[in-house]
């Protein structure tokens, strides 16, 4: 690279811990070229999230404009029993938002021409200080950094770390997505301006509103995200994973995609479980999804010219709120060790071990949080 070019980067994954890594990258003074295996738009994809901080911070490092308000806010967090009663409230007030909302916005801060669909990234080789990432196409590009922000499936962490794999956890999330007028009064009364919780022996649901269609806030406008954890064996997930066409999915079920018959299961099973307010939820669902939870951590993030960031490097378990969170801050900490390089003389290889040293901490305490919040709330030892 000739001291008058900008540095260029080249970032496997469209999703949205690809998108924190181009946004705040291309603020940091980096060309970068962001390359999606999917042909198709990702913007349905995933439900409710929690607005953290760090989320924040990276939007406002990259100039990413959220729309006003960026979410729904509740105010009280409240538990139910499994008649309904509440049994322990608290006031936290916190924003939820939609990973819709996250990805359109940073989706629409990028040039349309930096973002590649349908290429699937397949390998890598050097080429002196340069990386050359290949792809299925026969398509290569030459770039000063990898980054693999290709989520818990990473195919340039299955290229480095071939041993480090997802770890089923013994328990899975369905989740569903009911517009806010469809979900009855009785329970939406109950709902709403709450985060809501429901405990029980071996299982854990929680409730709150996101934005909607358009990424509305308004009142009548906006969707129901719930959750339900549920504990199934190995041999019942494998059933369970295969879908209503017969094919076999490896890591999750995307709404449309879980057979009739494990939704009629899953209904009857809310009946027998679930408090009224979240059977009315499960009730309201056309098309639950589901979601293995697994644990997988990588002993490394950075690989010469090559990084692994976000769920690619560690999955922490979505009790801790905070996987996007994590992607945001690897991908904003990345930005901002790498916008001082030139200035303070630093080598890209000497940057990126720092950042490595900083993010690996982070993914560690994340990913142990997460392991005891679970196992206390599913009953699993660790």
């Amino acid at each position: 690279m000739r001291s008058f070019e900008k540095p260029r980067a080249v970032v496997i994954g469209g999703s949205l811990g690809g998108l924190f890594s181009a946004t705040a990258l291309r603020a940091a003074g980096w060309q970068v070229d962001v390359f999606e295996s999917s042909s198709n738009q990702l913007e349905s994809r995933g439900g409710g999230i929690v607005l953290q901080p760090d989320v924040l911070d990276a939007l406002r490092f990259a100039g990413v404009v959220l729309p006003d308000p960026p979410g729904v806010m509740s105010g009280e967090r409240i538990y139910l029993d499994r008649d309904d009663n509440r049994v322990e409230q608290l006031y936290m007030p916190q924003m939820q938002t939609s990973w819709s909302l996250l990805y359109r916005a940073m989706k629409n801060a990028l040039p349309a021409d930096c973002l590649h669909t349908g290429e699937t990234f397949v390998d890598f080789r050097m080429e002196g200080e340069q990386i050359v990432a290949l792809f299925e196409s026969g398509r290569s590009e030459q770039a000063d950094l990898l980054v693999g922000a290709d989520g818990i499936r990473s195919t340039l962490r299955r290229r480095l770390l071939p041993e480090v794999v997802p770890a089923y956890a013994g328990y899975v999330a369905w989740r569903g997505l009911v517009e806010e007028p469809d979900l009855p009064l009785r329970a939406a009364n109950i709902l709403r301006d709450r985060f809501t919780f429901q405990q029980g022996d071996g299982h854990s649901a929680l409730a709150y509103l996101i934005p909607g269609e358009h990424d509305s806030s308004v009142p009548g406008e906006r969707r129901w995200n719930w959750v339900w954890y549920r504990k199934y064996s190995r041999e019942q997930l494998d059933e369970l994973l295969v879908d209503r066409h017969g094919v076999a999915r490896a890591f999750s079920l995307p709404p449309g995609a879980t057979k009739r018959a494990d939704i009629d299961q899953l209904r009857d099973d809310a009946q027998a479980l679930l408090a009224p307010t979240f059977r009315a939820l499960v009730d309201s669902t056309d098309d639950p999804f589901m979601q293995p939870i697994v644990d997988l951590r990588a002993p490394k993030m950075v690989f010469g010219r090559a990084v692994l960031l976000g769920d690619a490097a560690s999955v922490p378990r979505p009790h801790t709120a905070g996987s996007t969170a994590k992607a945001a801050a690897n991908a904003h900490a990345l930005a901002l060790a790498l916008s001082s390089t030139w200035q303070n003389g630093a080598t890209i290889d000497s940057t990126l071990k720092r950042w490595e040293n900083q993010q690996l901490q982070r993914g560690r305490l994340m990913t142990d949080l997460g392991i005891s919040l679970g196992g206390q709330l599913m009953n699993i030892a660790r």
